[in-house]
């Protein structure tokens, strides 16, 4: 049933991107796309050629739903999705790179080995159970990214519901619901109701005398995010993972009452379980390590992003800022303020602002470009940025050729100004 529900959750992202014009926007129009760090091979394709990379994504999803040639539409699946996920970071999102690990997780799922096309055309895959591990992954994967994403809530703004404010104050024009959006009670309730949903969802899954409630109120709180955030897939991909948490009996009874149901108990360890366990262990092992690096890298997460993806830090701030760029020649020290709107787009100009290692990007772009001109230039960037609607603060040491530094994947770019807690004179 989750392979069903997923390949349909694929197809709809794949093919949705091209409708709503998240493509075009993007990757299209973009004159240059900021990749993450290390993949500057994944450009997007030229013309209509990225329209047609998301049409085939679509249909591999649309396999995967049926179950046809299952293990080489979820390969392809994941291989083409991570390119992309790689490809472009300007629209970043927690659920692209839930998607890519899930993609990855359900390749070695016997996911197609029932209601499916393959086993109409192998009868021998067929089979009516599948060991617990399959379920066990998955659910710690969710349980993962709920933990973490409650657990990095828990800062001093998020406490005091002003990252809620910031987020509601747009949509005080909703019909009916728009007026809470302004009381100060209801941005609190929605601070501390996300962050004890995110904490306790799945222990109300897990155990039976609470798992109705729990699914209740995911339901209602994955479509409320639906409906008021628009955030993709991300809810109902969420919500899908309730196959696992119900006993399975009950999702046969829902789904497949009228199908052979598998009651033995038996104990059957896979062969080559060794190599299970270690493979298994470290991919966890990593999903565990990734969400704590920030601690280990000085300043200020919320201020650096260092350490903020690949983290499930969902949601948690409001940024804004803007940075001006000047390039110098060193050969005749003249200067040249650079326009960001003839490079970049206005979404990747905002965006690019306050992600320190965009900034950095952007530099080496110019430094690029400048040089296949002949001209061998530094880049300095002054600006500001503020956090949760506080004054802003500089982010990037002005003195410093950013073009001439080296990106530091696993400690502070010393470049980056410190947090200063106290507040600044807005300038």
């Amino acid at each position: 049933m989750f392979r069903i529900i997923f390949g349909l959750l694929l197809l709809l992202e794949s093919v949705g991107a091209i409708f709503t014009g998240w493509i075009t926007k993007t990757l299209v129009e973009p004159q240059f796309t900021f990749n993450f760090i290390g993949f500057d091979f994944l450009q997007p394709l030229s013309g209509n050629g990225m329209y047609f990379y998301y049409l085939i994504m679509g249909v591999f999803g649309f396999c995967v739903m049926i179950g046809y040639r299952y293990k080489l539409a979820i390969i392809s699946f994941f291989l083409m999705w991570t390119a992309t996920y790689l490809m472009q970071k300007s629209s970043y999102n927690n659920h692209y790179y839930l998607t890519a690990l899930l993609s990855f997780l359900m390749i070695f799922q016997p996911a197609h080995n029932y209601l499916s096309i393959d086993v109409k055309r192998k009868p021998q895959l067929k089979s009516i159970s599948v060991p617990f591990w399959t379920s066990l992954i998955l659910m710690l994967q969710i349980g993962l990214v709920y933990f973490y994403g409650g657990i990095a809530k828990i800062y001093p703004d998020w406490l005091e519901a002003i990252p809620a404010k910031q987020f509601l104050s747009s949509k005080t024009n909703y019909l009916i619901v728009g007026g809470l959006f302004t009381k100060e009670w209801f941005h609190f309730a929605l601070s501390y109701g996300g962050l004890f949903f995110d904490l306790l969802i799945v222990p109300l899954l897990l155990f039976r005398k609470t798992r109705i409630f729990g699914f209740a109120l995911s339901v209602f709180f994955h479509l409320f995010n639906a409906i008021i955030f628009q955030v993709g897939i991300f809810p109902f991909l969420t919500l899908s993972f309730a196959v696992f948490f119900f006993e399975p009996k009950t999702i046969h009874n829902i789904f497949l009452k009228r199908k052979p149901f598998y009651n033995k108990n038996e104990i059957i360890p896979p062969q080559r379980k060794n190599i299970y366990y270690f493979l298994i262990g470290i991919y966890f092992t990593v999903q565990i390590v990734l969400p704590l690096r920030h601690w280990f890298i000085d300043d200020n997460v919320l201020w650096t992003e260092e350490g903020h993806r690949l983290s499930w830090r969902m949601m948690l701030r409001s940024k804004s800022g803007y940075q001006n760029f000047t390039i110098q020649n060193k050969l005749t020290y003249k200067k040249e303020s650079i326009k960001l709107s003839n490079y970049l787009t206005n979404k990747q100009i905002g965006t690019m602002s306050t992600k320190p290692d965009m900034i950095w990007q952007f530099a080496q772009h110019l430094k690029e470009e400048y040089t296949k001109k002949g001209q061998n230039i530094a880049v300095y960037v002054k600006g500001y940025v503020s956090v949760n609607a506080k004054q802003h603060q500089p982010l990037v040491n002005d003195t410093i050729d950013i073009a001439a530094v080296k990106w530091e994947f696993f400690k502070h770019n010393k470049w980056l100004l410190p947090y200063q807690k106290k507040q600044m004179i807005n300038p």
